[in-house]
């Protein structure tokens, strides 16, 4: 059978014997989607779950602080401003962007993220900054005993509303909802010690109640001092937007995170000897990004078995600390016993490349060099095909194949 395989800007041929072929495996389609993305945000915000109206919501304000995402994620802020902006407008409304310990957008990314609102609210807009310790307020610590030190604009408002986006994220559970505060608008200290929790094997997609990121993120949630409202949207596979949900915040998320699993948690017969996984763009742009299709290959991946990644990491490896950790050591091993002696921000991705590399073999077409791969415990392939058939005259003619055309947002369940 053969299969086409995104790679840059064109598409790869991939000839798979249909015998070993166990599935070729995607986002599912969203169900629904009838009404324009500005006619789902008007639905949800009017008639919000477990909370009253936007409008009615707001009407007491006045401090009113609204929380949008950094141009990292793909919410379609923009088109619930198209929605809701004028009620933001009417109270001043005050914007922070949740970089979480990102850098601060640039001018161009504020355009992204707001689109023609930009102009509008330009001037009511700031960046949040982790590491300024004189702009955050510690509202306690959480059950795990992450301390929370978040952004004073949230103590200084008297409603908030948080804009996000929902979808599984490989260690946090989930994105939105409560991430909107930790670590959207978390001091550094409090978003290394949260991302600290993701060594943890709790800590891994589609888990929320058992998983101790989670865990602080919820929190956290219960030390806010103001009330907030929440629209949550939820994105189809070509990241157009299927659904909104808007109102409590755990109520919304809770909405959200069902939406979600209907779409990109995709249910496979059994693991695999061989899985190729792809890093699609936007995701492509790094290792450090492209590794979730890594671990989201590793589930749908038998112990011992072969991951093929895909991915141009067209930019290079991104954050240079996990590839320089995991390249000092001697295997994965030797990785993951120094992370747990002595973490730093960004040292959780190592931790995952480093645990699915001790159970499987990883491969990988890419730009980056073997050597820098080497580093990550990653054998340079440049051929796809010769990636593949060499993992099958390894495994035996007889091993099952799965295909993930979507590796980064698609998160296998195995029956």
């Amino acid at each position: 059978m053969r299969i086409g395989i995104p790679y840059l800007d064109r598409e790869l041929d991939l000839d798979i014997p249909e015998e070993n072929l166990l599935a070729v495996a995607e986002p599912n389609e969203a169900k629904g989607g009838a009404h324009s993305p500005v006619e789902l945000v008007r639905n949800a915000v009017a008639r919000p779950l477990g909370s009253p109206s936007l409008a009615e919501f707001l009407a007491p304000s006045e401090r009113l602080l609204v929380i949008v995402n950094d141009a990292t994620r793909p919410t379609p802020t923009s088109a619930i401003l198209d929605a809701a902006g004028d009620e933001f407008e009417t109270r001043n409304a005050r914007f922070l962007v949740a970089t979480g310990a990102h850098r601060a957008p640039t001018e161009e990314e504020y355009r992204q993220i707001l689109g023609r609102h930009y102009e509008r609210f330009r001037r009511r807009i700031e960046s949040h900054d982790a590491r300024d310790k004189a702009n955050l307020v510690d509202l306690g610590r959480t059950r795990n005993g992450t301390p929370i030190l978040l952004n004073r604009a949230l103590v200084e408002a008297d409603r908030v509303v948080a804009i996000g986006s929902v979808e599984p994220h490989y260690f946090a559970g989930y994105t939105g909802g409560r991430k909107a505060f930790l670590p959207g608008v978390a001091g550094f200290e409090t978003v290394e010690a949260n991302h600290k929790l993701a060594l943890d094997p709790r800590a891994r997609a589609l888990a929320l109640a058992d998983n101790p990121v989670s865990q602080d993120m919820d929190d956290a949630l219960r030390l806010l001092p103001a009330h907030v409202f929440s629209i949550m949207t939820v994105l189809d596979k070509a990241q157009g937007l299927a659904d909104c949900f808007a109102g409590d915040i755990r109520i919304s998320f809770a909405a959200a995170v069902e939406k979600a699993n209907s779409i990109f948690a995709v249910r496979l017969p059994a693991r695999a000897d061989i899985v190729v996984s792809v890093a699609r763009h936007p995701m492509d742009i790094d290792l450090y990004q492209a590794q979730k299709a890594i671990d989201n290959g590793a589930l749908a991946l038998g112990d011992g078995g072969i991951l093929i990644l895909v991915a141009s990491c067209r930019d290079g490896v991104g954050d240079r600390a996990y590839i320089e950790l995991l390249g000092s050591s001697s295997g994965p091993a030797e990785a993951l016993e120094r992370i747990s002696a002595g973490y730093r921000l960004g040292y959780h991705k190592a931790a995952k490349i480093a645990q699915v590399a001790s159970r499987a073999s990883i491969r990988a077409l890419s730009e980056l060099d073997g050597a820098t791969l080497k580093m990550a415990f990653i054998a340079k392939r440049s051929s796809l095909q010769g990636a593949f058939d060499e993992a099958l005259a390894e495994k035996g003619q007889a091993a099952r194949v799965t295909v993930l055309l979507d590796g980064t947002v698609t998160v296998p369940l195995i029956d």
